[in-house]
């Protein structure tokens, strides 16, 4: 047997051997250092059924008393590359090669590996072994993409057998794998070089002249590409271990801007400062050059982005699917204190952050006929379709923090069938061409089409039923590319409906099981009961979406059959279970009789899901006693709640970086930006005098920042020394920001009729509102013009100076709300007992210890738990209370301070006497549904509370880091905790390092 030698390789070569050239000279290793520990032999683990156990890949670790190293064996198949990559491993993880010697049996080798620590000592800790060799067996087992580390890159083999054989490809698989060989650096050098790169390359600007704008285009791209690579590792290792995945369906996802929160769960903000900081660029001023995403509205589309960030950082296999609108809500514009809606043009300087895959498209159907035909001697439906367009997928990386894991989340687009183009073109009919390419595009051009008319109505099923046809079929055909029966499909496929947008997703998987994979009915149904799961977000049952038969049968004739049929056989079903309770059996139907028969999607989703989710305890009780009462009391088991949670990556760590580092310094570890319940060790120091100094000099720092955009955005200087009290949402009359102002007139009244020496005693507020009202919510946009009637009054009072100022921020979104938040001292939550899901707003003020004034409503319960009713201002009305304050409201006498103020607007003393007319009708008498009048005295008690609790310094920010040391339960981690243990059934599937 001869030897190839070197000082630490030796190759011994046999008879048997068929390629003595597939070896790679490792470098020059340290000298190592003696030590005496231990033998463990570890048992050999098959790569596959197919191997025998002769030739099934082992690792065997050996620690002799008479050596100075660790022994490692490894036997395995043989294949390019594969020398280096275990050579990798070792590399990464800080160990020393001091010397190795290789044998080849034909395919097969077996490699002797001496190793020792990187201080040069022998490995004993039977830990660090076993991390060792499970690093080793994920090199050479499987498809052999290997991910070990965040310098080096994950290395795809080819297995044997795949066409390797002629040198010209076994030379090219080599170059493959060299020019593979590492991950992007993230030191500021490296990212310098990838940022100018970048605006030469990608923006095609010169690097010695680019401006703010570019310089954030060249860096979003240089961290999009670092995401990419775990991103695509990710993906590789999730195939491979073919886990069961949770698909999240939704609407809206309101994701805010990337950057900031790509560099933070990526783990290198401060290097990408820094190297911008070299290059002559701010950080924080090139974060602001990004546009908010604008995919959805309100508190369910942030959530849905909390929820995949906390997927992400879980490492739970995901993937979310939305649509990509092009236009979004819209830009809300105020002029003379109206509100006006301007299209969001947010892709005109396109989205870094997002991939076009032009590969994947899938034909969506709409309208037509449905035929039978037979198919292996049985009847089966087909249906014929009338249109045709393509869904085309944008995907976007969204990486977790604190690991390797990226998933996705995929978008689709509406485009023009590809067919019906070429046959308009080919028939020289190019107008009618690019008609139907317009009228395909406006499927996803805007969020929400107005629903008023026929045409709206038919544009938002049509948005719906396009949205769940190509996410179905992308997940169909992803279970197909490793399953061959449909028998697994719910062992490895949950799908989640976020509300009832996404609820026609079911009767698309029916469809497809049984049209086109021809399956029975009742196989395809018990798959389809098992794989769904629906959270409902609605308080009331005229929230619940409906949508016309008719207009479901012309467009979607195929589903309406399916639909009929599960309500036929549902129906039957109940009545063996209830009898002929018409009353009942009309209230649980999936079609609604009545002028407009209609579908009702909550019921479809009850009927077929396995599981039925409320957002917190408060909304569980009302869909328990009221909304889905009949269902709870025929599948009690069905009913669970998951109380919403935020991400605190975004809001505290991305949004209030001062506030991050003083939690960090007082509890020793960044742990708790992925425990968040360490959050509770704050409570040990709420009463330390220097955490309390510290505490109130980062909130004065946020309080700074939003005064200067405050400044920037209407002119108006506020006082740092005032309570900042704020209440930014959506303009809704059950959310009460009328309530607000009305208080805000009262005080401003309180304080015209004071002396002049008693206001020096009044707390000084800045009232802050913010939120968008629907095109076409009336009220909600009068309730706007009267905040704006009221601030032009109370702003230019000389009296009142900086006693009290009102302010309305404009276009709120995500990013507002992350300067607006984290400068709030107080925040208000005003709406009527029973009329908030959920409401995660009041976490994100909760975690950046701002104190609550709100109802007993939603998650507000829940929060009174964690820190308690001392700790937060509440008033109102309870939720049993509530009925019959509606039923006595003509009886009841009316407060009169509310009186007073409603006078002083009906009046006409802020102006716009006539329009503000119907605005007060709302409040008096009968029309005061959501209990203004009755709540008005107990908010003027929280009010006159706050103020009182605020002179007391000390003592408001012993309650401000109490409310952020209770705040780890209402985590969107611990949400998504509960979803994939108690609903999914989902584990998490770590990409190694």
């Amino acid at each position: 047997m001869s030897a190839i030698s070197s000082p630490f390789l030796s190759i011994a070569h046999q008879p048997k051997l068929s390629n003595p050239n597939s070896f790679v000279l490792l470098p020059s290793f340290s000298t190592p250092t003696k030590l005496t520990p231990p033998s463990i032999l570890y048992n050999p683990v098959r790569a596959s059924t197919n191997e025998s156990p002769s030739v099934a890949p082992a690792v065997t670790v050996e620690n002799s008393d008479s050596d100075e190293s660790t022994l490692f064996v490894i036997r395995a198949r043989n294949r390019i590359g594969l020398l280096q990559v275990i050579t990798r491993v070792f590399n990464v993880l800080g160990l020393r090669i001091d010397k190795a010697s290789v044998e080849f049996e034909g395919e097969f080798f077996s490699k002797k590996f001496f190793v020792t620590d990187s201080h040069g000592k022998r490995i004993e800790d039977e830990e660090s072994l076993t991390r060792i060799r499970n690093a080793l067996m994920e090199a050479i087992d499987g498809d052999g993409v290997v991910s070990v580390g965040p310098t080096t890159r994950g290395v795809v083999v080819r297995r044997p057998g795949l066409g390797m054989e002629s040198g010209e490809r076994r030379a090219k698989a080599e170059k493959m794998f060299a020019l593979m060989d590492g991950f992007l650096k993230n030191d500021p050098i490296s990212l310098q070089k990838d940022i100018l790169n970048h605006v030469e390359y990608t923006v095609a600007r010169s690097r010695f002249n680019f401006d703010d704008f570019e310089a954030y285009q060249a860096l979003s791209h240089s961290v999009r590409d670092r995401l990419i690579e775990r991103w695509h590792d990710t993906q590789i290792y999730m195939k491979r271990k073919d886990p069961k995945r949770i698909y999240f369906l939704s609407l809206e996802y309101l994701m805010g801007r990337s950057l900031s929160n790509s560099v933070i769960n990526l783990g290198i903000r401060d290097e990408c400062a820094d190297a911008l900081s070299q290059l002559g660029f701010d950080f924080e001023v090139l974060a602001e050059q990004e546009g908010d995403a604008a995919l959805g509205n309100g508190g369910l589309a942030r959530l849905s982005a909390c929820q995949m960030d906390s997927l992400a950082t879980l490492d739970y296999p995901a993937w979310g699917y939305g649509l990509r609108y092009q236009y979004g809500l819209f830009r809300q514009v105020i002029l003379d204190g109206f509100q006006h809606e301007q299209p969001d043009y947010w892709l005109n300087f396109g989205n870094p952050w997002e991939i076009e895959r032009v590969h994947v498209t899938y034909p969506v159907k709409f309208y037509g006929i449905v035929e039978e035909e037979n198919w292996n001697g049985e009847k089966c439906k087909v249906w014929i379709p009338g249109e045709m367009v393509e869904a085309v997928a944008y995907d976007n990386p969204i990486p977790g923090y604190g690991t390797r894991n990226t998933i996705t989340l995929r978008l689709w687009a509406a485009k023009p069938s590809d067919q019906h183009d070429m046959e308009s073109y080919n028939t020289g009919d190019y107008i009618n061409a690019v008609v139907d390419r317009q009228k395909a595009e406006t499927i996803s051009s805007v969020l929400y089409p107005d629903d008023r008319s026929h045409q709206g109505k038919e544009q938002r099923l049509k948005q719906q039923y396009f949205f769940v046809s190509a996410s179905v079929q992308d997940i169909i055909r992803r279970f197909k590319d490793v399953h061959s029966n449909f028998d697994e499909f719910p062992e490895k496929v949950a799908m989640q409906l976020n509300d009832t947008h996404p609820s026609l997703a079911i009767a698309e998987v029916m469809r497809v099981l049984v049209d086109e994979e021809h399956l029975g009915w009742n196989k395809a149904w018990e798959i389809v009961c098992k794989i769904f799961s629906f959270t409902t977000h609605t308080v009331n049952a005229e929230g619940l979406e409906k949508f016309p038969v008719d207009l479901l049968g012309s467009l979607l004739p195929r589903h309406l059959q399916i639909i009929y049929e599960i309500n036929f056989n549902f129906v039957e079903e109940l009545k063996k279970k209830i009898g002929l309770d018409y009353s009942k059996l009309s209230r649980m139907s999936i079609v609604e009789e009545g002028a407009v028969k209609s579908i009702r999607s909550a019921n479809l989703s009850i009927v077929c899901s396995h599981t039925v989710n409320a957002v917190s305890r408060a909304h569980f009780e009302l869909l328990k006693t009221k909304l889905f009462k009949d269902f709870y009391e025929l599948w009690p088991q069905k009913f669970q709640y998951k109380t919403n949670g935020v991400t605190q990556r975004r809001w505290i760590v991305g949004s209030n970086p001062s506030l991050c580092a003083l939690i960090s310094k007082w509890l020793g570890t960044e742990a708790w930006i992925r425990n968040v319940d360490l959050l509770t060790g704050l409570r040990d120091y709420a009463t330390d005098a220097n955490l309390q100094q510290e505490w109130k000099m980062v909130r004065k720092v946020n309080k700074m920042r939003l005064a200067e955009y405050i400044e920037v955005m209407s002119g108006l200087k506020v006082s740092l020394d005032a309570m900042f009290d704020v209440q930014i949402k959506r303009i809704h009359e059950y959310k009460r920001q009328l309530l607000n102002v009305l208080g805000i007139v009262h005080r401003y009244d309180c304080i015209k009729n004071m002396e002049k020496s008693e206001r020096s005693r009044v707390v000084p507020r800045v009232c802050i509102i913010g939120g968008k009202a629907a095109p076409g919510y009336e009220i909600a946009k009068k309730i706007i013009k009267l905040c704006h009637a009221v601030a032009e009054k109370v702003n230019n009072d000389s009296d009142i100076g900086d006693i009290l100022k009102l302010v309305f921020i404009p276009d709120y979104n995500v990013s507002v709300a992350e300067l607006v938040i984290p400068g709030a001292d107080l925040s208000q939550h005003l709406s009527t007992a029973g009329h908030e899901a959920s409401g995660t707003g009041s976490m994100k003020f909760l975690m950046n210890g701002s104190l609550l004034l709100a109802t007993e409503d939603g998650s507000t319960v829940e929060i009174i738990e964690e820190i308690g009713a001392e700790n937060l201002f509440l008033f109102g009305a309870k939720l049993q209370e509530v009925p019959t304050l509606r039923e006595k409201r003509s009886d009841k006498k009316v407060n009169l301070q509310f009186a007073r103020v409603v006078r002083m607007v009906r009046d006409g003393y802020f102006g716009f006497k006539e329009y503000f007319e119907s605005l007060c009708d709302s409040l008096e008498g009968d029309n005061d549904f959501y209990l203004l009048g009755s709540d008005f005295g107990s908010y003027l008690e929280a009010q006159a509370a706050a103020d009182k609790a605020y002179v007391d310094q000390e003592k408001w920010t012993q309650m401000s880091i109490l409310s952020t040391a209770g705040s780890g339960r209402f985590s969107s981690d611990r949400t998504i905790e509960e979803y994939a243990e108690q609903t999914w059934g989902i584990e998490p599937c770590r990409c190694p390092f």
